[in-house]
């Protein structure tokens, strides 16, 4: 499934959500009469459609839209996948890099669906332990591999903007399945990453 264009938006729903916004900057004690407001609700409508376009993918046929039949059984791993999400409790943005591997069991999958995976799952409300095993479920439901594993390391503005305020502290994530399970399998996998993890 591919990427929602912004002229794709249902206007009925940019509308009612550029309302809402208004409301929610007259709320503020904002004048959004002013020039450079006018436009704002709008705009902000906009951004968050894309922003939480991960709503209308679904992550099983992105990956089953490039489903080979390959005898290859090696880890393969796609590192430092960006990702920007929004955190469901402030819907601050938290934003980082996630690293996917997997043992192929007789199917593989192109490269690229592995980072719309991500996209698919960052791109909704979330909260970074629950995407980090949704991306695992879907590479696990779609190729049935002898193992999974994903990393993600993020950054989240709700800690680093308001709250505890605290602006260099990074989370970082893990789930496994099969093989990597094995202490051996998911050793070699992380130290492969480490270097990418600050």
């Amino acid at each position: 499934m591919s990427y929602i264009k912004t002229e794709d938006f249902n206007e009925q729903v940019l509308s009612e959500l550029s309302a809402h916004y208004k409301g929610i900057l007259e709320g503020m004690g904002e004048d959004v009469t002013r020039e450079g407001l006018e436009k704002t609700p709008h705009r902000v409508a906009k951004a968050n459609m894309f922003l939480t376009q991960g709503y209308k993918m679904n992550a099983v046929e992105i990956i089953n839209s490039a489903k080979f039949k390959e005898s290859y059984s090696e880890m393969v791993i796609v590192k430092d996948i960006e990702l920007y999400s929004m955190c469901e409790h402030h819907m601050l943005p938290f934003f980082g890099k996630a690293h996917i591997a997997y043992i192929p069991n007789g199917y593989i999958t192109g490269l690229s669906k592995l980072a719309r995976v991500v996209d698919c799952f960052s791109r909704r409300l979330q909260v970074q332990e629950r995407m980090t095993h949704q991306i695992l479920d879907a590479v696990q439901e779609a190729l049935n591999p002898l193992g999974v594993a994903v990393v993600i390391e993020a950054k989240h503005l709700c800690m680093m903007m308001r709250g505890v305020q605290k602006q260099n502290s990074s989370t970082t994530t893990s789930a496994f399945i099969g093989a990597f399970k094995e202490h051996s399998t998911r050793s070699e996998f992380l130290r492969l990453i480490t270097s990418n993890l600050h």
